[in-house]
């Protein structure tokens, strides 16, 4: 008998892939989407453990609590604002169309009202490069430009924690209790280090690596690892080989 690969057991959605969402401490996204600018206080500084980033917790004046990812230079008391007229300073929430260009940002919205979905990670930062009528364009932490609708709202600033993957874990031990800890399936092993019932790329001798790692156009779900669906083989691609070797 075989055994699921961890592809297949993944998409069970078990325990052990599971995320311990009853021990986050909430969703971190913008306020609702108003037009009316308000402004609001830092009440707590906040550990979840479903965020890389602190997050902080603010009140508005007009009743309203949520949860935003921190930047840096936030403390308790600090007062924030949220809206189209809000002042381009640290920790403020506005629309990418009234910030000039240059200004780094962060939980940029993918859609106007949706809450924030990109640069989200501790440490990180995007930067307005243009602006125009219908679109602005903006560079994200892996330096490649997305547009964005003017309407989409940032936070203003640097997002907090960076530099925490810099520390070594210097021990094994300390990586399982992390990883533990967010209930992430570690340590991660090669296919080609498994037992032949594990995984297609398994066998006895798992350093010798002598099975192709491309598997066929229709394998099925068990047979689907490694190089998916190589583009073109057989006669026609030794005839391609050839026809541009005579080309040189």
């Amino acid at each position: 008998m075989g055994k699921n690969l961890i592809q297949q057991a993944r998409g069970k959605g078990g325990p052990t892939y599971r995320a311990p969402s009853f021990r986050y401490e909430g969703r971190a996204s913008h306020r609702t989407l108003d037009e009316k600018t308000t402004k609001g206080q830092i009440t707590d500084i906040i550990h979840c453990q479903g965020h890389s980033a602190p997050l902080v917790q603010i009140r508005y004046d007009d009743g309203e609590t949520c949860l935003l990812i921190a930047a840096e230079g936030m403390k308790v008391g600090d007062m924030v604002e949220s809206g189209s007229e809000a002042q381009a300073e640290v920790g403020n929430t506005t629309s990418l169309k009234n910030l000039p260009e240059g200004t780094i940002v962060y939980n940029l919205e993918s859609q106007p009202g949706d809450g924030g979905k990109f640069v989200r990670a501790s440490g990180t930062f995007a930067r307005v490069v243009a602006k125009m009528k219908d679109k602005v364009i903006v560079q994200l932490p892996s330096k490649k430009e997305r547009e964005f609708n003017p309407e989409c709202r940032a936070c203003i600033g640097v997002i907090a924690g960076g530099g925490r993957i810099e520390k070594p874990f210097m021990k094994a031990g300390n990586k399982y209790y992390k990883m533990m800890a967010k209930n992430k399936l570690w340590p991660s092993v090669s296919g080609t280090s498994m037992n032949a019932v594990d995984h297609p790329f398994g066998g006895k001798h798992s350093t010798k690596k002598g099975r192709p790692t491309t598997a066929p156009r229709h394998a099925p779900p068990g047979r689907n690892v490694g190089m998916i669906r190589p583009r073109k083989s057989g006669r026609a691609k030794k005839e391609a080989i050839i026809k541009q070797s005579n080309q040189q």
